[in-house]
């Protein structure tokens, strides 16, 4: 069924199964990042490596700001304002580019290498783990933001944009959890 030929009523209570798969989709990565997490004070304890401070901070700034952006992108779309919709996804999608840049060559570009014991392993398992999240989100907004440009979203029928807010701000929670791991708590071994 097509959701040109689907009923407000069909829509809403498939709506609701949607929601639901996504949440219980989203209890499974908490596993995954949970686990990272429980590594990272297992392996690391009361330690940390030497990370750029303010890379660490303005990464996470650019990440935060850019989940602003995409819940004006949802705000847009429930609205119908299509110009703060597409702007604000764009925004979203490039502001995760540019954190996922900064992650990648900067962070992964400074002294410490994946083979480098507990602190390398640890780092790139977290980082990289969240950077793939980012990068599909990326992807997700994409593809949000192409449909988006052929008319395919209203005031009442809009999940897909939903799903794709829902997801990226997920992985800005995940991360507001790993950067005081990665780059606060700790001290920085002599």
């Amino acid at each position: 069924m097509s959701v040109a030929t689907t009923t407000l009523s069909q829509y809403r209570a498939q709506l609701r199964s949607n929601r639901l798969g996504l949440w219980l989709f989203f209890i499974s990565e908490l596993f995954l990042f949970g686990g990272l997490l429980i590594s990272r004070f297992y392996l690391w304890g009361g330690t940390r490596p030497d990370l750029d401070q303010r890379l660490g901070l303005i990464v996470t700034s650019i990440l935060l700001l850019s989940s602003f952006f995409m819940y004006l992108a949802e705000v847009g779309a429930e609205h119908e304002n299509r110009r703060l919709f597409l702007f604000s996804l764009i925004m979203t999608a490039l502001l995760g580019t540019a954190f996922l840049l900064g992650v990648v060559i900067f962070e992964w570009g400074g002294e410490i290498r994946p083979w480098d014991g507990a602190f390398g392993a640890i780092l790139y398992g977290m980082t990289g783990m969240h950077a793939l999240h980012v990068a599909s989100g990326i992807v997700l907004i994409l593809i949000v933001a192409y449909n988006g440009l052929r008319g395919r979203y209203t005031a009442e029928r809009h999940w897909g944009v939903e799903a794709c807010a829902i997801y990226w701000h997920y992985v800005d929670v995940v991360w507001i959890f790993f950067y005081p791991a990665i780059y606060l708590m700790g001290t920085v071994p002599t």
